[in-house]
């Protein structure tokens, strides 16, 4: 028996594109939902695949948060569940925090409903880890400036690139030549780039290239759009250096609560 919804609106995170990447709790209000609201340019249409026959369906490609705000709250007062759908994670470039800001004014009721960030998704599709133990141990996520949203100054994209971290970078394929050239002044030129177009859609595509190669890709490919570059050493499979690097957690050497001293396996 499916577990009763209170009226309110669900704000989902529906991850990159994948229906299957959804969370369990997401799918299971995405399903039971009178009225869905959803980002029509970045949410594929499986993603409402199993959702009621008779929900009510809104694409909000062409509205403004003043359209948006007063629907969800007439329908909230409606006595109706109400499904706003972002795509990927709510933490990260959902625009959502001006969506909270008036929901909590108009003192209508919501839930955050996290969801599978694209980096995640590109992680496991490039079959890394970013974290590589002796490599790498930061993940840096950030963007380009934009007309829609300007970066900070301290949060520069070169200062960031001097950490020389896993770094994923969303909304940046309209200025990828910008962000190659403050990207070298830190990484190598060979560094590995995983250029990943559209994310868990059907049309999913994803290069590995050096860096030095990425805004090249990105034109011949035209990409402008829909793309993520995970810049990162943990690409760099060729680094016979660190190719046998390994965390302590399971090391036959190492001990600790679950494991303790005496069940560590004796060196021969």
């Amino acid at each position: 028996m499916p577990q009763s919804l209170s009226p309110a609106v669900y704000i989902i995170g529906a991850g990159p594109g994948d229906p299957e990447l959804l969370t369990l709790k997401a799918y299971r209000i995405l399903t039971q939902a009178d009225v869905i609201l959803y980002a029509n340019s970045l949410v594929p249409t499986q993603i409402l695949e199993d959702v009621r026959d008779d929900a009510e369906l809104i694409p909000t490609g062409s509205q403004t948060l003043e359209e948006i705000i007063p629907l969800m709250g007439d329908r909230v007062r409606e006595n109706k569940v109400v499904v706003r759908l972002h795509s990927g994670d709510l933490s990260l470039y959902s625009a959502i925090h001006e969506q909270i800001q008036a929901l909590t004014i108009a003192e209508i009721p919501f839930e955050l409903i996290p969801g599978i960030s694209a980096y995640q998704d590109a992680a496991a599709k490039l079959g890394v880890e970013l974290t590589v133990p002796g490599l790498v141990q930061s993940i840096i996520l950030t963007r380009s400036s934009g007309r829609a949203s300007a970066v900070p100054k301290a949060e520069e994209l070169a200062s960031l690139a001097a950490h020389k971290a896993s770094l994923c970078l969303y909304l940046s394929a309209r200025h990828v030549e910008t962000a190659q050239d403050q990207l070298l002044q830190y990484y190598p030129a060979q560094t590995g780039v995983g250029v990943c177009y559209r994310l868990g859609w059907p049309d999913e595509q994803i290069w590995v290239v050096p860096l030095d190669k990425m805004a090249e890709v990105t034109q011949e490919q035209q990409l402008i759009r829909t793309t993520l570059y995970v810049i990162s050493p943990a690409l760099n499979r060729s680094q016979n250096s660190h190719s046998t690097a390994r965390s302590r957690l399971y090391h036959p050497d190492h001990s600790h609560l679950f494991r303790p001293r005496s069940r560590r396996v004796k060196k021969s």
